[in-house]
């Protein structure tokens, strides 16, 4: 914190979204902010900031915002104390799992759990000390085959390969619009920039996918793909890159699994002409240096696992892995994989109750969650920083689940579509209160970079930290009766020994030397060292995993459906989901400044389609699939792929019982009361939200 007579001056990182833009907020005398902007000498943002970031203001004075415990009663909410609260919290976990056993308690984790370092690291051991097995989180409603197929390949679902993007010269984007979210599973501030540096340099940069998004349209080229086929031309790319390389005995295999996929039998699948599928491959055989991303979109759908094993593959087969300018691995200052061990199983241990889905990493997919809670398996569940309402598959059927729930707790900051739903909420300090380091998006940036944020406001006494309430209730649940309760333990120490001890203690790297400069530090460009990191048994890639290799009949057996069958005429269009730069979360809808401007929530259909189907632009229109329908307004454009349409994720505030003042007055309506939960990746659990069939009803 720096000060000038009046005006006094505060560093930290956003933590509203994956890039960890370094900001530069100025206060006056009564602590009141005068504005937000992005920090010039943060020399991973470089001064950069996305809207988002002023936000953070807003979040802080919100007046929906909980601060103390509140309990649902028959006359609405009441706030209550925090002794009564954990008081109450406690003894239900412990009767409930006392009469019903560990597993009767479920656990949701939302995304914002990993913004936040208090809660990466104190959430762990409450969960280690609650012992279910019925564990979801919003990895399997995302990124669950990035880490399927890091797990299969490299030995741990945390070695996830990072484009070089400052140092790249073709990069090819699948499934991704990273001008919107800022790259994810790829930590990288001021994006837009570096993509045209690649322009800059000679190099350029192409993008896939079912529509023309704020990325593809400063790229060099974009490529129209009929939702979820992704997987066909990464399999026609590796069969065109395995005629053209010379081929060891695993690279032969294959080209044998990629023969199939010529150009000219995906371009029938794709709508991706046969000339350009050739090009594509030339471009990344060509190029001195080329990378491959592929992300939400390649994730979220029937085969998002083998998708991102041949992203992996075409990296591998073009020499561009844990190499300058490919897809690289960081060296972060908290080592995330320092305890791992080599050749571990963490797949598919126990299932779920009704479709007996695999566990992956101690997690149940969360397309499982609402029909093992009505099967009766959790009778009581536990959300964190999380909105499945409006987040997962089925949403309508997740609002009944959690309304038949015998008891429910929610830590959060709002009373939301799922919080509702609650009967405590237990609200964490946020943003501008917290301490904070970013422990796994330092592990997925494009430098190794760190740095420390000192909190800017200090919380009240009747307020407590994400650390607090979870270390308390661990505390409480796990202690004989009539012990004396232990202090919650300030997880810093945990964070200043992972610095002492990580890859740059020796150099000299302390948590206090990033407390002395809170601009943060950049360690350096990335480095090849995947030999020093890798964690499979062989200690060398597994280039072809079993499980994948299994999957790869179901892959064929739908291609040869596609090849063959007739168009779906009774859910004839396809749904697919899309961001916008100004949210992230839901609970971003409840800042006047990310939602105003033009109705965002709107269905984009294709002129040529808008015809057949009779709609006109702004008409309000009945869109339907096999679990629920909307009502939602038309925005006809050539953005988007014929016979496609798309819904914005993150809307549908009009339920009843949410106290959101200004996301309510912004409804809007829930993609996810549309995408369906019997519709997953069935190798990985991973929730299928691309190509989801819909019609629009007359």
């Amino acid at each position: 914190m720096t000060s000038s007579t009046n005006i006094h001056t505060h560093y930290r990182a956003c933590n509203l979204c994956e890039a960890i833009c370094g900001l530069e907020i100025t206060l006056n005398a009564n602590q009141e902010i005068l504005s937000i902007k992005g920090d010039e000498k943060d020399p991973f943002s470089r001064g950069h900031i996305c809207p988002k970031a002023v936000g953070l203001k807003d979040i802080y004075l919100d007046k929906n915002r909980l601060k103390q415990p509140v309990r649902k009663t028959h006359n609405g909410w009441e706030t209550i104390s925090w002794e009564e609260a954990f008081t109450e919290v406690s003894s239900k976990i412990k009767d409930f799992q006392k009469q019903y056993g560990k597993d009767v308690i479920g656990v949701y984790q939302g995304n914002p759990s990993v913004h936040n370092s208090g809660t990466l690291l104190s959430a762990p051991g409450f969960l280690r000390v609650l012992g279910t097995r019925n564990r979801f989180s919003a990895t399997s409603a995302d990124q669950l085959p990035h880490h399927f197929a890091a797990w299969q390949m490299f030995g741990h679902p945390l070695l996830l390969p990072i484009p070089d993007i400052d140092r790249t010269d073709f990069m090819l984007i699948i499934g991704a619009n990273p001008l919107a979210s800022n790259g994810s599973l790829m930590t990288v501030p001021d994006v837009a920039n570096r993509l045209k540096a690649i322009q800059k340099r000679g190099g350029k940069f192409v993008v896939i996918d079912p529509r023309k998004t704020e990325t593809a349209k400063i790229a060099d080229q974009h490529l129209f793909i009929k939702p979820a086929t992704d997987v066909y031309l990464l399999l026609s790319l590796v069969h065109e890159i395995t005629s053209q390389i010379e081929t060891s005995e695993q690279i032969q295999q294959l080209k044998s699994i990629a023969q199939f996929y010529s150009p000219e039998t995906v371009s029938k699948i794709t709508g991706i002409a046969v000339e350009q599928i050739k090009s594509l491959a030339k471009d990344l055989l060509n190029a001195k240096t080329a990378v491959v991303y592929g992300r939400m979109g390649v994730s979220v759908q029937a085969f998002g696992g083998v998708c991102q094993w041949l992203i992996n593959c075409i990296n591998i087969l073009t020499n561009n892995l844990d190499s300058v300018g490919g897809a690289m691995f960081p060296q972060p200052a908290f080592d995330l994989l320092g305890r791992a061990k080599k050749g571990e199983n963490i797949f598919n241990r126990w299932q779920s109750a009704v479709r007996k889905l695999p566990e992956f990493d101690g997690e149940l997919p969360v397309s499982a969650m609402a029909e093992d809670i009505l099967a009766g398996g959790i009778k009581m569940l536990l959300t964190v920083c999380g909105n499945p309402v409006l987040s997962t598959s089925n949403g309508t059927q997740l609002d009944k689940a959690l309304a038949s729930l015998e008891y429910m707790v929610a830590v959060d900051i709002y009373i939301n579509e799922t919080t509702q739903h609650a009967n405590i909420i237990l609200p964490p300090t946020t943003g501008l209160e917290v301490a904070h380091y970013d422990v796994v998006f330092h592990n997925l940036a494009i430098r190794n970079t760190a740095k420390y944020s000192e909190p800017l406001f200090e919380k009240d006494k009747n307020q407590r930290h994400d650390w607090e309430i979870f270390e308390e209730l661990k505390n409480r649940i796990s202690i004989e009766e009539g012990t004396e309760i232990p202090k919650p333990k300030n997880p810093e120490a945990k964070l200043a020994l992972a610095m002492k001890f990580g890859p740059y203690g020796k150099a000299g790297l302390t948590l206090q030397q990033l407390k002395d400069n809170p601009h943060g530090e950049d360690l350096g460009a990335l480095k090849p060292c995947l030999k020093e990191v890798i964690l499979t048994e062989s200690q060398d890639i597994n280039l072809l995993p079993d499980l994948i290799l299994q999957d790869l009949t179901r892959v064929k057996t739908h291609a040869e459906k596609l090849l063959i069958t007739e168009k779906n005429t009774d859910f004839d269009l396809q749904l697919i989901g899309r961001r916008h730069l100004r949210s992230n979360n839901s609970w971003m809808h409840n800042s006047e400044r990310l939602v105003k401007g033009r109705n965002r929530c709107t269905l984009l259909i294709h002129p040529e389609t808008a015809n057949k189907q009779g709609v006109a632009n702004q008409e309000i229109v009945q869109i339907e699939s096999r679990v629920g329908k909307v009502e939602i307004t038309v925005e006809i454009t050539d953005e988007i792929m014929p016979d496609v349409v798309s819904i914005p994720h993150g809307f549908g505030h009009a339920r009843a019982g949410v106290q959101l003042d200004i996301a309510t007055a912004h409804a809007g309506v829930s993609l996810n009361d549309l995408t369906d939960e019997l519709l997953i990746d069935e190798l990985t659990g991973n929730a299928a939200f691309s190509g989801v069939p819909v019609r629009i009803l007359r």
